[in-house]
């Protein structure tokens, strides 16, 4: 195989969650746009394309909002002169990872939404499932799309609804009835901050409080990062709004009879010190990795996991089969979104620069290296190797979910079929691709043990079970074959 071939599909490999959001209000009048700051900077792993922070003065005039956003990471866009500019004590924050041909500026978020009865900045993490359809609808009454993005469907929808409802939150409920797929939004109003999640709960969102200031945001790690305590998970389905009074008021109209939260946000998305749903993502990720080693022991030297999310799932592959967990790879934290990638004629490749083995760990060894799941393949088989290269004697894949087999239509960043390796290969042809001595999955079955029996996940992308109907023009590709 050629070593500089797709070297685009070699560094994003990896299924990408596309957004994460942080709003804080401080009931107390003071600015919030550094706390949001800092709040971001803990969710950076869901979005390296774009950073954004909106703000709002509930004691000043209505409709104003500043709001700052740009293509890069958090640090890139924001500087302490543009955040101390920023004043206002309701806000709310955006990073964004792009998709394929959507990774221009007017993609950025927060969305302000100015219409005749006020202005709202909106937040969204997501996919909705029928944005085309509602697209459509809504050109055909008039709307002219910037991006197209579904957010910008969702501001319309809620101005739309705005203007036939006597508040935001009823037009709010009408708008979220007309959406299907994915969506955890957070949006500020004039005097409140309000927090939604899709019936099915697909992406998570929680609350949190420090003192007199309120948060609603992606994950619990970012209630860390700005020392707030967590109150309580958004529910699925459930409509959370605060006011100037500290008041929070709930409406679950909207929640499916059974939740389906992405089981890869505890596999891979989420950060390990998070908690989705009341189970630990580190925790799952250390069960999956012992669970592994239950169903696919091997005598080995030592075991490691491929950095980040790999890493808890080789710890919990040690702990069961009592081989030595070591660091077997050294990650270059500095390499992000807007890194120039190789040229096809250089040596150097996304891979090596990313990753590099510890030699001295490795060389001489029978090794088993841990990894959240295998995509197209390229990466893993660049990594095997990496390692052949470094001299171990003999390396054993072992990955903590099943085969994709499916693609995603609810906020992860899955290919199709056609690009997926599982796709019409078996394991033993995958062990071969990627020149592993021995490969293992999860199976499905293994699922409820890795979230601890916490039912009501969605698996979509392993078992092709949606919970909510794909586009109509994936059915309609997929029945034309």
């Amino acid at each position: 195989m050629n070593e500089h071939m797709d070297l685009d599909d070699i560094f994003d490999e990896k299924p990408h969650d596309k957004c994460g959001i942080f709003g804080a209000y401080d009931l107390d009048g003071d600015n919030v746009a550094q706390t949001i700051y800092y709040g971001l900077f803990s969710l950076q792993h869901r979005g390296q394309e774009s950073s954004g922070i909106s703000v709002t003065d509930t004691n000043g005039p209505l409709g104003v909002i500043t709001c700052n956003k740009g293509k890069g990471l958090v640090n890139e866009v924001f500087d302490q002169e543009k955040l101390d500019k920023m004043h206002g004590n309701l806000g709310v924050g955006h990073v964004r990872y792009s998709e394929a041909g959507k990774s221009g500026i007017e993609f950025a978020e927060p969305l302000v939404v100015n219409y005749y009865k006020g202005t709202l900045a909106l937040t969204h993490n997501g996919n909705i499932v029928n944005a085309n359809e509602l697209k459509e609808k809504l050109s055909y009454d008039g709307a002219i799309f910037q991006s197209g993005s579904d957010s910008e469907i969702v501001g319309y929808l809620l101005a739309r609804e705005r203007v036939k409802t006597k508040s935001a939150e009823e037009a709010l409920l009408n708008a979220c009835k007309q959406l299907r797929g994915a969506y955890s939004l957070v949006i500020t109003s004039p005097r409140k901050l309000i927090g939604v999640r899709d019936p099915f709960g697909f992406r998570p969102l929680c609350i949190g409080k420090r003192d007199n200031t309120y948060f609603i945001t992606s994950e619990t790690c970012a209630l860390d990062t700005v020392d707030a305590e967590f109150v309580r998970d958004v529910e699925p389905g459930e409509i959370v709004i605060i006011d100037s009074e500290g008041n929070i008021t709930s409406n679950k109209e909207l929640a499916a009879p059974t939740p389906a939260r992405c089981i890869f946000e505890n596999i891979y998305f989420s950060r390990p010190d998070s908690v989705f749903d009341g189970v630990g993502v580190n925790a799952s990720r250390i069960q999956a990795g012992k669970i592994l080693a239950r169903k696919f022991p091997v005598e080995a030297d030592v075991v490691f996991g491929v950095p980040e999310s790999g890493n808890p799932a080789g710890l919990g592959y040690a702990m069961e089969s009592g081989i030595p967990y070591i660091n077997g790879f050294i990650k270059n934290s500095y390499v992000g979104r807007t890194f120039i990638k190789p040229r096809q004629s250089q040596r150097e490749t996304a891979v090596k620069i990313k990753l590099n083995p510890i030699k001295e760990a490795i060389e001489g060894k029978r090794v088993v290296i841990v990894d959240d799941s295998i995509v197209r393949g390229t990466t893993s088989l660049r990594i095997v190797n990496m390692l052949r290269a470094a001299g171990a004697k003999e390396v054993h894949v072992r990955i903590s979910s099943p085969l994709f087999i499916h693609p995603c239509f609810f906020g992860t960043d899955i290919p199709s079929e056609e690009h997926l390796i599982a796709t019409g290969r078996n394991v033993e042809q995958i062990c071969e691709y990627i020149n592993a001595d021995s490969l293992g999955f999860l199976d499905l079955e293994d699922l409820d043990d890795v979230v601890f029996g916490h039912k009501g996940y969605c698996d979509a992308c392993f078992s092709g079970n949606y919970p909510v109907e794909p586009p109509k023009e994936y059915l309609e590709k997929k029945n034309k074959k």
